[in-house]
């Protein structure tokens, strides 16, 4: 942002899964002249559709959206490099006078732009394939329990079934010899604009949300989820990418590699991603200044709240 402008407010909508963020975010950007960026690891993945949610251009009641559908699926796109993306798209809509609104649910993202990452060693593609190997025999869990002895400050920051974190956190250590928690102080100073983050945070009735969750779950595998799957995996997309290891398509590998049945794989779907949406909530409950508004994104009454308090702000700051 320019010196000359004034440090107007940088707002987020956050909350689980299946809240109805995404159509609050559009309800907000068009009453405040604002343009979303997309937060959710998932979203911003081409070719990974049914499962996430995103909404379609069509439905966008022509509010730009920024950082999604941009990152091919082979790549192990992370928390570092949308925080250093998300920067460079905050700076851009604020240089075009409008507003930035980041949407979505994946905590870790603004974390990282918060709370920028340490400096960390490239990949060793060897060691990641054998610690897939370990995973896919022994499970998530146990890469956690690994982490549990090289790393156990770390586990406190990361759940037993974020594996593509904790994985990374055993490679950091392994590569390193120092534990990551420790090299958390080598972390750069995050971007000016995330010091004005405001944070909403979008908390249903958990009964109706885990109702949601599970309708939406059918209705991802009746869409055609599976030959999604199949499909990405014909072209290649490896079965242990960040892409495919997310909820709502990881069972699907497991059901197309003949390791569960279908009922199976889409119950065990359900259970996954209502577990993934009480994490969400712990994770935000966490985070410093989030206001938290009772309902879904689509509430009527529910925007008009969050709608006030973003005026309130947004006029407070300018």
């Amino acid at each position: 942002m320019s010196a000359d402008k004034p440090a107007t407010p940088v707002i987020a909508i956050v909350g689980p899964t299946a809240s109805g963020k995404s159509t609050l975010g559009i309800t907000v950007a068009l009453q405040l002249d604002g343009e979303i960026i997309n937060c959710d690891s998932v979203q911003v993945y081409k070719g990974i559709q049914i499962a996430t949610a995103k909404v379609p251009p069509e439905e966008r009641q022509d509010v730009p959206h920024h950082l999604i559908d941009f990152v091919s699926p082979e790549i192990n796109y992370t928390a570092g490099d949308w925080a250093r993306e998300a920067a460079t798209a905050i700076e851009e809509v604020e240089n075009r006078g409008r507003l930035p609104l980041l949407v979505g649910g994946t905590g870790l993202y603004l974390r990282a732009l918060r709370r920028p990452f340490f400096p960390s060693p490239p990949t060793d593609e060897k060691l990641r394939q054998r610690l897939n190997r370990i995973r896919e025999r022994r499970g998530t869990e146990h890469l956690y329990r690994v982490l549990e002895r090289l790393d156990p400050e770390m586990t406190e920051e990361l759940y037993p079934r974020d594996w593509p974190r904790v994985q990374r956190a055993i490679e950091v250590r392994l590569q390193t010899g120092r534990p990551m928690s420790e090299q958390m102080d080598l972390r750069p100073e995050p971007p000016e604009s995330a010091r004005r983050l405001q944070l909403f945070a979008i908390n249903p009735p958990r009964n109706e949300l885990y109702e949601r969750i599970n309708a939406r779950t059918e209705a991802h595998f009746a869409a055609g989820l599976v030959e999604e799957v199949r499909h990405l995996l014909a072209k290649g997309v490896p079965s242990t990418s960040n892409a495919l290891g997310a909820h709502g398509y990881r069972r699907v590998v497991e059901y197309l590699e003949g390791r569960r049945n279908l009922a199976s794989a889409i119950e065990q779907t359900k259970l996954d991603v209502r577990h993934y949406a009480k994490r969400q909530l712990t994770w935000f409950r966490r985070e410093p200044g989030v206001v938290w508004c009772e309902g879904f994104g689509n509430e009527k009454l529910l925007e008009e709240k969050v709608l006030q308090m973003a005026q309130a702000h947004y006029a407070r700051e300018i």
